[in-house]
C-alpha cells in the first residue's frame, strides 16, 4: 500500500487507516484479528482509536493483538482523549484530565508510546493553550510522538495550529486533524481544509463512506438487518444520510462505478482518498471481507470527468465570504 507523509512530518502512513470504533463492541476478538491481520499484510499501518471507544475496550483488544498478532514497529497507532461520560461536560481538554487518559491509554494498548496522540474535541470551558501543553508535555515525555486534534472547527484548528508554530522548537506542530469527510459530508472544504493546507497539517477524513450509506447497501429505502442501520445503538448514526439529497449522491456514485466496472465502495473511498490534503481516510470496517473490499480500491484511480461529475452532484453551498463577494 502506498505510504503518504502526514502532513509536513517525516511521518509516513499507509494512506488508508484502520478504525476501530466498534471494536470490544460489536467487533469481538476474533474479527479484530482478523481485521488487524488482512489490513497488515496488504501493506496498512495506520491503526486509529479512542479512549472511549467501547468504553476503552478497543484499546486493550488492540494492545492484546498487538502483543501477540502484529509486531508493534510495523504500525503507527493513533488515539484520542478528550471525550468523557459526562452529559453536563462532554469534553474536557484540561491538561490534567487529558495527560492521565493518556496513561490509561498506553496501559490499556501495552506500549510506551503512541505515533499519533490527538484531543477528541475543543472544550470550550479550558483555555485552549493549556490543553495545547498537553500536547506538548506527551510529546516531550515520549509518551506521543506526533500530536494532533479532531472534530475542531476551521477557527479552532487555525488558532490551535498558529499557537503551535508561534514557538518552534519549543511548542510541537500539529501533524493531524481527523474530523468526518465524504460525498456526503464535505462541511470541512468551507474552512478546516483551507486551514489544514496552509498550516501543513494531515487531513485524516473518518466516515468516508458516508457511514456505510455509499456503498448503496440502503438504496431502494431498504436496511439490511446485518448493518449499522439496523443496529439498535448505531441506527441514529447512520439516518442523517438517508435522505433525498444523499439518495442522489449514492444513485451518481453507483453510475460511476457501473461505468468504471468497480463498487460502489470504491468510487467513493477513492474520491475522499485523493482529495488534496488528505493523508488517509479512516475505514471501520466490521469484518475482514468488507475491510478486503475496501483496501481493493489501492489500484484505482478516479478518472477526471468521474471525479467533477461527483464534485459537481455532491457539491455544498459554499457562497459569502467563501467566494470573492463581487462575483455574488
Amino acid at each position: 500500500m502506498e505510504q503518504r507523509h502526514l502532513g509536513r512530518t517525516g511521518l509516513r502512513v499507509s494512506r488508508i487507516g484502520l478504525g476501530t470504533l466498534t471494536w470490544g463492541r460489536d467487533t469481538d476478538e476474533h474479527d479484530a484479528a482478523d481485521l488487524l491481520k488482512t489490513f497488515w499484510e496488504a501493506g496498512g499501518t495506520l491503526v486509529d482509536t479512542a479512549d472511549v471507544y467501547g468504553d476503552g475496550e478497543a484499546e486493550y483488544l488492540l494492545g492484546r493483538l498487538i502483543e501477540g498478532l502484529v509486531p508493534r514497529r510495523d504500525l503507527v497507532i493513533s488515539t484520542k482523549a478528550g471525550s468523557v461520560a459526562d452529559p453536563n461536560r462532554p469534553v474536557d481538554g484540561s491538561r490534567g484530565h487529558l495527560l492521565s487518559a493518556l496513561d490509561d491509554s498506553l496501559a490499556r494498548l501495552g506500549t510506551d508510546y503512541v505515533d499519533v496522540w490527538h484531543i477528541h474535541s475543543y472544550d470550550p470551558c479550558t483555555p485552549l493553550e493549556e490543553t495545547l501543553q498537553a500536547l506538548d508535555l506527551a510529546v516531550n515525555s515520549g509518551r506521543a510522538r506526533y500530536a494532533g486534534v479532531s472534530n475542531f472547527s476551521g477557527w479552532q484548528l487555525a488558532k490551535a495550529g498558529t499557537w503551535q508554530l508561534a514557538a518552534p522548537g519549543v511548542r510541537t506542530r500539529l501533524a493531524a486533524t481527523q474530523l468526518e469527510y465524504s460525498l456526503l459530508q464535505r462541511g470541512l472544504e468551507r474552512e478546516v481544509l483551507p486551514a489544514t493546507l496552509d498550516l501543513g497539517i494531515g487531513l485524516l477524513p473518518s466516515s468516508p463512506l458516508g457511514r456505510g450509506v455509499l456503498t448503496g447497501k440502503y438504496r431502494g429505502n431498504t436496511t439490511p438487518s446485518d448493518s449499522r442501520g439496523a443496529s439498535e445503538h448505531m441506527a441514529a448514526f447512520v439516518a442523517p444520510y438517508l435522505d433525498d439529497t444523499a439518495s442522489r449522491i449514492v444513485d451518481a456514485v453507483t453510475t460511476a462505478a457501473d461505468g468504471l466496472a468497480v463498487t460502489p465502495l470504491q468510487v467513493a473511498l477513492a474520491w475522499v482518498r485523493d482529495r488534496p490534503g488528505v493523508a488517509a481516510p479512516i475505514v471501520g470496517a466490521r469484518n475482514s471481507q468488507q475491510l478486503t473490499a475496501a483496501l481493493s480500491v489501492e489500484a484505482l484511480s478516479l478518472p477526471d470527468e468521474i471525479c467533477r461529475a461527483l464534485d459537481d452532484v455532491s457539491a455544498p453551498v459554499h457562497r459569502y465570504p467563501d467566494h470573492d463577494w463581487s462575483t455574488l
